[in-house]
């Protein structure tokens, strides 16, 4: 079975980052991309990735077979959001689980939620989206979107084996178009893509990130 890396693994923090300086643009500004608001803030900045991640994204689409096309759900996040996920789910966790070191309880809580200080969404490096067809509804893709690894009994992870033959072929169409695009998935969440972030870099083996977290609040 290959590993799965983390966000709260040592290798991830260690990558330096080398801001570009690349700016952050509303992905309906292209008009060619489903955006969905159920992860609408007050501000728009749900909206909102660096300038090169949206021409990746609009390339992987017009890759898709005929009838598809990507459904954006939440790309850039305000680290005091991510802050708040992240400490919520982690009680969750130490809720369920009272005999957990801090160590494991940071480590299961980043399968669903990065930790604050390297999350790739605080730098508009990550995207959280879905594939819809040409009524602009959601396909079955094996779980909802941001389907915790309990609730949906891992079926959340990009290979888990317990989902459907359609979802699988549903995810493997939305993988091919998007590595092909040179994003990289994180194997916990299908639905999770990122783009010259820290856990990008690594995964890569490039020498540094060049999307370092932003504050727009």
């Amino acid at each position: 079975m290959t590993e799965i890396i983390l966000m709260s693994d040592p290798r991830v923090a260690a990558v330096p980052v080398e801001e570009c300086g690349e700016r952050l643009v509303d992905v309906r500004a292209d008009g060619s991309l489903l955006v969905d608001t159920r992860k609408e803030d007050q501000a728009g900045t749900f909206c909102f990735l660096r300038d090169g991640f949206v021409d990746r994204l609009v390339k992987a689409q017009e890759s898709l077979p005929r009838g598809l096309r990507l459904l954006v759900v939440e790309g850039y996040r305000l680290p005091s959001v991510q802050q708040r996920y992240f400490v919520e789910y982690a009680a969750e966790l130490r809720a369920a689980h009272p005999h957990w070191t801090s160590a494991q309880i940071r480590s299961a809580a980043s399968r669903y939620v990065s930790p604050p200080e390297i999350a790739p969404h605080t730098a508009g490096a990550a995207v959280d989206l879905t594939l819809a067809g040409a009524d602009g509804r959601e396909l079955d893709l094996g779980t909802r979107m941001n389907a915790s690894p309990e609730e949906s009994d891992g079926a959340c992870y990009t290979a888990a084996g317990n989902i459907s033959e359609r979802a699988r072929a549903h995810r493997e169409i939305l993988g091919a178009a998007l590595t092909a695009v040179d994003l990289v998935n994180y194997p916990t969440e299908w639905w999770h893509w990122s783009f010259q972030d820290r856990y990008w870099a690594m995964t890569t083996g490039a020498a540094a990130a060049r999307y370092g977290p932003r504050d727009l609040s």
